[in-house]
């Protein structure tokens, strides 16, 4: 058993009923000092011993409580839309994981133009910035000084900030939080022994929850005060990877297609595929984030001629970690996924009120 197989296999402890016993206890003991990291920083923020600094404009968190994709990436596309729509003009600062540069600001789009790609600022920034012609993409460790800048330089007057629930150093106006609708603190440890970052009754900072995936249409009992919304990913079309067309998802209709993924959770991806109607013949997951390898690509056109696959397809955000392999990218096609929230006028009037305009 691999380390990545024991640490899902404890995570998911209480849901299949399966004991692993050593791997679990030594996770748990891992959990405690990063429980007490955890507790003495909130607790600091919580009695103002540490401040949260401020912006001079309205600031907009999205994030998440557990580790793992609840889908924060299309929601923060859905509400910088939402506000340039209202007339608006927004920036997403991203903390740019995976990305290789080092400086305080680094401008991933300036709203005309993509000036920095994959490998430098993270993957998901590069797909935000995609997604939004017209909106700064910023990314940086202190989201006070990319914020600073995407005001100074660029105009904006609202800030959204991408994965930043745990990032207190900067206040907000309003928070908004994704959690699972199925398993929405997973077996309730925190990291590692489970998937939660902080303590489930931290959601008190949360003004609105977002519950995706499938699940109950309830919120749980101990989150019914917040105001709660339901989040669905919902398939937008088929991006042609040499051309950027853009099919509709009924194209994939009876099709025998040749599958891969690498992002938090791949197999939504493989369901979204069959809800389509495409009969998935071959299936590889990769982890988060993963880089790709020339020998993984030779291995996929393999499978995809192997298996008669009428078309080999991955994730809009995988597309981006393929620009390394532009011949590929020709043969490849992309699903472009968005989120839905229901009831959308209620959150937009909740989210416009709440911001003040």
């Amino acid at each position: 058993m691999s380390l990545k197989e024991a640490v899902q296999k404890c995570w998911d402890e209480d849901r299949t009923g399966e004991r692993v016993v050593l791997p679990c206890s030594l996770l748990r003991s891992l959990s405690f000092p990063y429980r007490c990291a955890v507790a003495v920083r909130n607790s600091l923020y919580d009695g103002a011993l540490l401040r949260q600094k401020k912006l001079p404009c309205p600031v907009v968190s999205v994030g998440n409580i557990t580790v793992g994709g609840t889908g924060k990436t299309p929601t923060v596309i859905h509400l910088a839309t939402l506000l340039r729509e209202k007339g608006r003009r927004p920036a997403v600062l991203s903390r740019g994981y995976g990305g290789r540069t080092k400086a305080a600001v680094n401008v991933v789009s300036d709203g005309n133009r993509i000036l920095l790609g994959w490998r430098e600022a993270g993957d998901e920034p590069v797909l935000i910035a995609r997604c939004l012609p017209g909106v700064p993409v910023l990314t940086g460790p202190k989201r006070l000084l990319t914020g600073q800048a995407a005001i100074g330089r660029f105009g904006a007057d609202i800030l959204i900030l991408d994965d930043a629930f745990q990032h207190r150093a900067l206040y907000r106006d309003l928070d908004i939080v994704l959690i699972d609708a199925a398993r929405p603190f997973g077996n309730g440890r925190l990291f590692p022994a489970g998937p939660l970052r902080e303590p489930a009754d931290s959601l008190v900072r949360a003004d609105l929850l977002i519950r995706t995936g499938s699940g109950s249409d309830q919120p749980p009992s101990e989150l019914a005060e917040r105001p709660s919304f339901r989040g669905f990913h919902r398939p937008l079309g088929i991006v042609e990877g040499g051309t950027g067309t853009l099919l509709p998802t009924a194209s994939l209709q009876g099709q025998k297609v040749c599958a891969f993924a690498g992002i938090g959770r791949p197999e939504a991806f493989r369901k979204s595929l069959s809800e389509l109607g495409a009969e998935v013949v071959f299936f590889q997951a990769f982890a988060d984030h993963h880089p790709y390898h020339g020998s993984e690509i030779d291995s996929l056109r393999r499978l995809a001629a192997k298996t008669g696959a009428d078309r080999l397809i991955t994730t809009e955000k995988d597309g981006i970690r393929l620009t390394d392999f532009p011949d590929f990218l020709t043969e490849i096609s992309l699903l472009r996924i968005g989120m839905e929230i229901s009831p959308g006028d209620s959150f937009a009037e909740l989210i416009l009120s709440r911001l003040g305009y």
